[in-house]
C-alpha cells in the first residue's frame, strides 16, 4: 500500500513539476529566433490598412497571377494562420500588385468559407515600391517576374525579420516554402511558437517587475 502511495504522490506532484522545468529550460535554450535583418521597411506607404509595427506578422508576396499562388496561400491559411490568428497581435499581410484588388477580395472570400480572416491583411504596391520594399528583407531569395515568392516571412513587432541563422547542419533559413507543407509543418509552425512565446514571455516578466 505504501508504495502505491508513493506512486500516486511522485504522479500527482513530481511530475508536474519535472514537466514545468523541462519547457522551462527548452523556452530559455531555444525560445528567440534568430534577428537576421533589422529596419525591414513598414508596408504603411503602400495602398492598404496595415502595419508591422506592434504586431507579429507573417509576410507573403502573392504577384499578380493568383493561379500561381492561391494554393500557397491556402497551405499558409490552413497550416499557420488558423493555428494562430486568435493571438490578439498576430496578423497576416499579403502584398500584391496595384490592379489586383478584386483578385484579393476574392481569394479572402474563399479562405474566409474556413476560417475568421479579420488578421488577413492585403496591401498593394507598383513594381517598384514591391521591389523596394521585398530588397529591404536583405535575403537571398528573389522575386519571380510576376512579383511572388512562396515563401513566407516572420517579421516581429520591431519590425525586424526573424528566422533561423547558419548552423552545422543547415544555412539561414530566412522564409518558408509555402509549396511545402513538410516545411511549414516542421519548421514554421515551431518558429510562429518561438516567436509568440518570446512575446509572451517578456510581458509577464514586464508585468511582473512593474509589480514589484
Amino acid at each position: 500500500m505504501k508504495v502505491k502511495k508513493y506512486l500516486v504522490l511522485i504522479t500527482l506532484f513530481i511530475l508536474p513539476i519535472v514537466a514545468y522545468l523541462f519547457f522551462a529550460s527548452g523556452i530559455t535554450n531555444f525560445g528567440k529566433l534568430a534577428i537576421l535583418t533589422n529596419g525591414v521597411d513598414d508596408v504603411v506607404n503602400m495602398d492598404g490598412d496595415a502595419t508591422f509595427k506592434d504586431n507579429i506578422t507573417v509576410l507573403g508576396f502573392l504577384g499578380n497571377d493568383p493561379n500561381n499562388t492561391n494554393g500557397n496561400a491556402f497551405n499558409l491559411n490552413q497550416k499557420i494562420y488558423k493555428r494562430f490568428y486568435a493571438f490578439k497581435d498576430f496578423q497576416f499581410v499579403m502584398v500584391m500588385p496595384k490592379g489586383m484588388e478584386e483578385e484579393a477580395a476574392e481569394l479572402k472570400k474563399e479562405l474566409g468559407l474556413l476560417v475568421d480572416m479579420s488578421k488577413w491583411n492585403f496591401v498593394f504596391g507598383d513594381e517598384k515600391q514591391i521591389n523596394d520594399f521585398f530588397n529591404s528583407l536583405k535575403t537571398d531569395i528573389q522575386l519571380e517576374d510576376d512579383l511572388s515568392t512562396p515563401y513566407a516571412f516572420i517579421i516581429d513587432k520591431d519590425l525586424s525579420l526573424r528566422g533561423r541563422s547558419e548552423d552545422e547542419e543547415e544555412a539561414t533559413l530566412y522564409g518558408f516554402n509555402a509549396t511545402s507543407v513538410s516545411e511549414l509543418n516542421n519548421k514554421m509552425v515551431d518558429d510562429v511558437k518561438i516567436i509568440l512565446a518570446e512575446y509572451r514571455l517578456a510581458l509577464k516578466k514586464n508585468s511582473a517587475d512593474r509589480q514589484k
